[in-house]
């Protein structure tokens, strides 16, 4: 795949963001206050405005480029050597109950390597967007992590999934605290990982996240000089794997944190 390929599925994958976003910013802003709430499962949520949107960036994509596989969080798909990984909206449980803090996140990955990653929050109209060996940027502007060395200097969020034990959590979160971070937990994944490519946090590390939660985001911390686990794994694709992304110089805390094993 030439260069000029990829420029252009970066371009589309980032007008079609946009384009997303602001029917997710429509929708949330004309949505009923009394909202009935509807879940997929316990603390999962969801709404008719996820699959909308799916629906919105699934039939760009292929008017755009008809041979590259999809696969996303609300109707699946296919996976295949070429494929868009996408997550309608990151934070449907803050969307539902009216807290704007969710975006859109687009990746395409070309045999088990994200090659572009997009992310977009239709509240605060940023666009965090990556090319593989291009850098990061968001509205344009070049994106680098924080300078923090020092865990006792950073800020780390911690996500949390329901697919993991408590203890498990519970464990991760005693050993970051005792290190001397401080700990904070928001409700996008995807977000809590932008930002810290962007340096508005040092770390952000979950036991369990889904692909199409992280696959855009992990990129955009990379090509921002930052540090992130092996990820997208060909298990993950299907299941899920846990995630860390963090400055460099905190990436032996943040793993020693996150390391359960048979202790």
């Amino acid at each position: 795949m030439t260069d000029t390929v990829i420029q252009q599925k970066y371009l589309a994958a980032c007008a079609i963001a946009r384009e997303a976003g602001r029917l997710i910013r429509q929708r949330f802003e004309t949505r009923d206050e009394a909202l009935t709430l509807r879940f997929k499962g316990p603390q999962d949520y969801l709404t008719e405005t996820d699959a909308e949107v799916e629906r919105l960036i699934a039939q760009r994509l292929s008017e755009s480029f008809p041979e590259d596989a999809f696969f996303g969080e609300e109707g699946g798909g296919t996976m295949a050597s070429e494929v868009w990984i996408v997550d309608p909206i990151d934070g449907t449980a803050d969307f539902a109950r009216g807290v704007p803090y969710f975006c859109v996140s687009i990746a395409f990955v070309k045999d088990g390597r994200s090659e572009i990653g997009v992310l977009y929050d239709p509240m605060q109209d940023e666009l965090f967007a990556a090319r593989r060996g291009h850098g990061a940027t968001v509205n344009g502007k070049p994106l680098r992590v924080s300078t923090v060395t020092d865990i006792r200097q950073a800020v780390v969020e911690l996500g949390w999934s329901n697919r993991v034990r408590f203890e498990d959590y519970a464990k991760v979160l005693d050993r970051l605290h005792a290190a001397g971070a401080g700990v904070r937990r928001r409700g996008s994944g995807a977000l809590g990982i932008a930002y810290v490519a962007m340096g508005r946090q040092d770390a952000y590390c979950e036991l369990h996240i889904n692909a199409w939660d992280a696959a855009a985001a992990v990129l955009i911390v990379d090509e921002a000089g930052g540090w992130t686990n092996d990820f997208l794994t060909e298990a993950c694709l299907r299941e899920g794997n846990r995630v860390m992304a963090c400055t460099p110089a905190l990436r032996p805390v943040i793993e020693q944190a996150m390391q359960l094993g048979s202790e």
